[in-house]
């Protein structure tokens, strides 16, 4: 029964060596990209953690959703136009050309 139990223990220890070892290596990934997105004002970060908008198409769509598409286009057309164009790559990157990337990848 012992002998059991030292196996487990045993087992245990190398999964915890194992993450202790993944974790040092991601903190290393972690510095540079944190000393560089304070270097650019956290864009990079608001950038991941916003689902690939930028700060203006954030407070564009907050300006759609209390003007109305057609009363922002009578407040700015150029910044209309910027928006719709930010909305169509990221939308064509994210929802048809990676699809057809990691499709081409796993066939």
């Amino acid at each position: 029964m012992s002998t059991i139990s030292k196996n487990a223990n045993e087992v245990d220890k190398k999964k915890t060596e194992q993450k202790t070892a993944l974790r040092s290596f991601l903190e290393k990934l972690k510095r540079p990209f944190l000393a560089f997105d304070r270097k650019v004002d956290g864009a990079i970060s608001f950038f991941i953690a916003h689902y690939g908008k930028t700060k203006f198409m954030v407070a564009m769509s907050k300006k759609i959703q209390y003007l109305g598409i057609e009363g922002l286009w009578n407040k700015g057309p150029k910044a209309f136009i910027y928006f719709f164009l930010f909305y169509l790559i990221r939308d064509t990157i994210l929802y048809i050309i990676i699809p057809i990337w990691l499709a081409k990848a796993t066939s």
